[in-house]
């Protein structure tokens, strides 16, 4: 077993929360780990998938049987394919609010949190479970490996190299055939297999929808439906720019990232990590990876990028917890090389701290007052440090 980086959050959102709602993408271990935490709950609980028919027909008169186990933590699985619990749920919340009495696990659904935060507002509390982190499975498993295979549980532990890709294939098969098309949602799979594709090409660069919309012959509002739900099934993510230093002009279009390494590395057709070195791809996947990992072991911390018209540029801007910031730069060189850009962007936004993370290799100071950290160490001693996670 390798434990999760939100066991301890969602234990504690539990003690204090009537509701609470635990979503990532499909197969990303949010059954184990509800599975896990049911021995150290202060009540008795109980599981229910509402994949399986008989545990579907369980909640046919679901108020009676709520109602009747009110005093156990009651999961539910697959929450998203029946919505119309959420009222229900409010309801009986508001009769009695003992915390913990309802975990539910959603899979990638845009309308989950939507129905969700409709009907219990002020009762319940959001955890997303995003694939492995480098920092939950660095004992077992290189950057290297992490990094190429991606953070999927039966991929990233797949002792035959084929399953890797056979598995990503049929997860995004899945993702349409039984999390959208259940939700009305009509977009095919070759459809999304293609933008998904295509979107490689873009990863790590200004999103432009209406390059998009060209490429794909359709029109930009469907494309920006298709990428919502990519985003809503936590498969792509947009990275804003930081508008704060009003004086300049800046970039406005978000940056957008393929989430996984190892679904990039598929969609891009990329075989091995050896044929990762010489791919064009190479700096935006590392780039977009370092952010991934960051993101994953952070709690109320603001991530954004920064871009000027006139070519001041950093990677990574965050906001951290207690309002302190960053300018973190993202390079694939044991030497990494500074451009202008990033010393400008520095002078604009008057960061607390200014670090290159690269892959591996020895942190130092440069002459400039940047710190050059390898990911493994930022991610154990620097980044916890930042974000109170220690």
């Amino acid at each position: 077993m390798i434990d999760r980086f939100i066991t301890p959050r969602l234990l504690d959102d539990l003690a204090h929360t009537p509701v609470c709602v635990l979503v990532g993408p499909r197969q990303v271990g949010k059954t184990t780990l509800a599975q896990q935490i049911r021995t150290r709950l202060s009540t008795e609980s109980i599981y229910l998938d509402l994949e399986l028919i008989s545990d579907v027909q369980v909640l046919d008169n679901a108020q009676s049987f709520l109602e009747s186990h009110e005093s156990e933590c009651l999961i539910i699985d697959e929450v998203q394919r029946k919505p119309e619990l959420f009222s229900l749920l409010r309801a009986l919340v508001d009769q009695n609010r003992r915390p913990g009495r309802f975990l539910l696990l959603g899979s990638a659904s845009p309308d989950l949190i939507r129905h969700s935060s409709d009907s219990l507002a002020g009762r319940v509390s959001y955890l997303e479970l995003a694939p492995f982190s480098l920092s939950e499975v660095h004992t077992q498993i290189s950057w290297r490996e992490h990094w190429f295979r991606g953070g999927f549980p039966e991929p990233l532990l797949a002792t035959i190299p084929q399953r890797v890709g056979r598995w990503i294939d049929n997860f995004i098969s899945a993702f349409v055939e039984r999390d959208l098309r259940p939700l009305g949602y009509q977009v095919g799979t070759p459809t999304l297999t293609r933008l998904l594709q295509m979107l490689t090409t873009v990863h790590g660069n200004l999103l432009n929808m209406s390059d998009l919309s060209r490429s794909m012959g359709v029109s930009v509002p469907t494309i920006g439906g298709y990428l919502d739900l990519l985003e809503g099934g936590f498969l792509i993510r947009r990275l804003p720019p930081y508008f704060a230093n009003v004086s300049k002009r800046l970039v406005k279009s978000p940056k957008l990232y393929i989430r996984d390494s190892g679904m990039l590395h598929r969609l891009a057709l990329v075989r091995s990590f050896d044929e990762l070195q010489t791919h064009i791809l190479l700096g935006a996947s590392w780039e977009g990876y370092v952010i991934e990992q960051l993101r994953r072991t952070a709690f109320e911390t603001d991530f954004y990028f920064y871009r000027t018209q006139a070519g001041a540029e950093c990677d990574l801007f965050v906001v951290l917890p207690d309002g302190r910031k960053a300018c973190i730069e993202i390079k694939f060189a044991d030497v990494p090389k500074l451009t202008r850009g990033f010393y400008e962007s520095v002078i604009d936004l008057q960061p607390d701290f200014r670090y290159v993370v690269v892959p591996q290799g020895y942190t130092y100071i440069t002459s400039e007052g940047v710190t050059i950290c390898p990911l493994p160490v930022f991610l154990q001693t620097v980044w916890p440090d930042w974000t109170g996670q220690t």
